[in-house]
Parts: structure tokens; C-alpha cells; sequence
């Protein structure tokens, strides 16, 4: 049987959850709202729970009007840029394990919302703390005793990307860190943060891309289901 279905300029790869653990996710920058679409319909015909990143209000609307009477549940994210459509027989699971997401500040909000929209996806319970960077240390102190439960923690953050480093400090978990392209001039689009999070003496600290909240959240996924499956 084939693992892939031939969409003249897509070739999905519908075999991926059984190789990998979970689905195909459609990668929306550059694809117009048709082909996207037209993606959806047949995982929908699969009965796959869809996902896609970087949908932008004009698609997300255009996708949105489409669902809307199909009678499928969908969420569409749009600070997140992420539209989810659930599966038809779909039935609520036991959560895999629980991770936390971290951002430094509002303003990372985008990047850190794909992270949770993303663990969401892989059935992850995820918890979700905004506004806590290096800057104010008493608003990370008030939170650490919700982070100890967490399987892995992803944290989000430009300017210099310090805050990844001081959480790993505190907990035993793996910390994912995400570098985000929001600083002044000398933060150079998120290379400063990256850069900052790659030399992190925390030894449980790992980095992903420039705002790949995406990344992080699926990453952060598959430690819970590995860490269930464990148990």
C-alpha cells in the first residue's frame, strides 16, 4: 500500500504517524490557500487530526469559511498562525504527560503560542506562562513550583535569549529553548538569542531555529509519549 498520496504539487506523506508517531504537519508560507485546502480535504478523507503552521489571517479566514459547514471541528490560532482540524470520530484522550511553555515577553507571544498550539496537537497537557524574562527574576521564582511536574519545558525568548539558561538551572528536565527574532538592532533578527542559548552552560538547555515555536512543541511532544511509553 502506498504511504503517500500524489496532490499533483503536494506528495503527502500520509504513512508519517506510523513511522514517526505523529501525522504530516503542512507548512503554509508559500503555499496558496488552495493547495492548503486541498491538503486538509484528504487527510479529512483519512480521517487524520491536521495540522499547519504559519497560516496568515488571509488564509485562516479562507479555511475557517470552508469548515465552517462541513460539520468538523477546527481551531484556528490566529496569533499562533495555526489552524487544527480534528479528526470526525475523534475522542478525547489521557493527556501523554504535561509540558510547560515559557515565554520571556508578550511579545513572543506568536512564537511561544505555536509551541503550544503544536504540543496541543500531539496530545500533550501543556501549561502556559507568559511575560516571566530575566528581567523581573521574582515573576519566574513565583512559578517554578508548576514547572517541577513538567516532562519538558520549552522557553521562549529574544533580546539576549538569557532566560533559557536560568530556568535549566532550576529544573530536571529537558529544557527546549526557542530563540525569537524580536530585539533591538544588536539582537540581529535572533541570532544574538540563538547564539546566547547554543553557549548555555545549563546542561539541560538544547535550542531549535529562530522562532520555530513549532520545532520546540513538537520536540517537547514526542519527550512526553517517549515518557509515557516508559512508564
Amino acid at each position: 500500500m502506498s504511504t503517500f498520496l500524489d496532490l499533483d504539487e503536494v506528495q503527502l506523506d500520509i504513512g508519517r504517524r506510523d513511522r514517526c508517531g505523529f501525522p504530516e504537519v503542512i507548512y503554509g508560507e508559500g503555499k496558496t490557500k488552495e493547495t492548503i485546502l486541498k491538503i486538509f480535504r484528504a487527510f479529512a478523507e483519512k480521517d487524520i487530526d491536521a495540522f499547519a503552521t504559519r497560516i496568515d489571517a488571509e488564509k485562516g479566514t479562507f479555511l475557517q469559511h470552508h469548515f465552517a459547514t462541513s460539520g468538523r471541528t477546527f481551531r484556528y490560532n490566529v496569533t499562533a498562525r495555526t489552524f487544527r482540524l480534528f479528526p470526525a470520530n475523534c475522542v478525547e484522550t489521557k493527556p501523554h504527560g504535561k509540558i510547560a511553555v515559557v515565554s520571556a515577553g508578550t511579545s513572543d507571544a506568536p512564537v511561544a503560542e505555536e509551541a503550544c498550539e503544536t504540543a496541543l496537537w500531539t496530545g500533550t497537557e501543556v501549561v502556559y506562562f507568559q511575560d516571566i524574562g530575566v528581567a523581573g527574576p521574582q515573576r519566574l521564582q513565583a512559578k517554578l513550583p508548576m514547572l517541577q511536574d513538567a516532562v519538558a519545558i520549552v522557553v521562549v525568548a529574544g533580546m539576549e535569549g538569557a532566560l533559557p539558561s536560568v530556568v535549566g538551572g532550576y529544573v530536571s528536565c529537558p529544557v527546549i529553548a526557542v530563540p525569537t527574532s524580536v530585539g533591538y538592532g544588536a539582537n540581529f533578527g535572533g541570532l544574538t538569542a540563538l547564539l546566547g542559548m547554543l553557549n548555555s552552560c545549563a546542561s539541560n538547555v538544547t535550542v531549535v531555529n529562530i522562532d520555530a515555536g513549532f520545532k520546540a512543541g513538537y520536540v517537547a511532544g514526542l519527550i512526553a509519549k517517549g515518557n509515557q511509553r516508559n512508564r
